[in-house]
């Protein structure tokens, strides 16, 4: 079986962030192409780019929705949903990343693992930062992000939602059950 390759991009707007310029009219499709995760509170969104959806790379595609939003924003690229590199920028330009299933990493990029762990409490901090800058994450402790990037889901797109959950924003909710 083959995981999903692709990008989630993750924003908060007052509108559907599929509407930002960058992904030039892109409609969501429940057949693979872009698919619109359960929004989270306060305008908070996530969306699922197949691979080659996008025509833009994931570092363009962040800075052009916190542009497009004025919030934070991240994105997280992922390879057969076992590995992924999450980019966060905040609109005053302060950048962070992290890997996501951190062992498969650095069997991936032939890096050692040590010298991977080694940047995880640094990743943690710019990553919690981050979070408070949108308003998010005021009584989470940095080890608990720690935790989560040295931690593995056999999806990483689990990951990704637990880590966005660790950094203290609101919880997805189904859209039907809000009706």
């Amino acid at each position: 079986m083959v995981g999903f390759s692709g990008e989630l991009v993750f924003g908060r707007s007052g509108r559907p962030l599929l509407e930002a310029p960058v992904f030039g009219g892109v409609k969501e499709d429940d057949e693979g192409g872009t698919t619109a995760w359960w929004p989270r509170p306060g305008g908070w969104q996530t969306l699922q780019f197949h691979h080659d959806t996008l025509r833009d790379k994931p570092e363009e595609v962040l800075r052009a929705v916190v542009e497009w939003t004025g919030a934070p924003a991240c994105v997280a690229s992922v390879h057969d949903s076992s590995v992924a590199v999450v980019w966060g920028l905040e609109p005053g330009g302060d950048q962070w990343d992290a890997w996501l299933n951190l062992e498969i990493a650095a069997e991936m990029s032939d890096r050692p693992s040590s010298e991977m762990d080694a940047c995880v409490p640094g990743d943690a901090s710019r990553a919690l930062a981050w979070a408070r800058s949108a308003g998010v994450g005021p009584g989470v402790d940095v080890t608990t992000i720690e935790e989560v990037l040295r931690s593995h889901e056999t999806f990483v797109e689990e990951l990704f939602d637990a880590l966005l959950d660790r950094l203290g924003f609101p919880a997805a909710v189904d859209p039907e059950a809000q009706d």
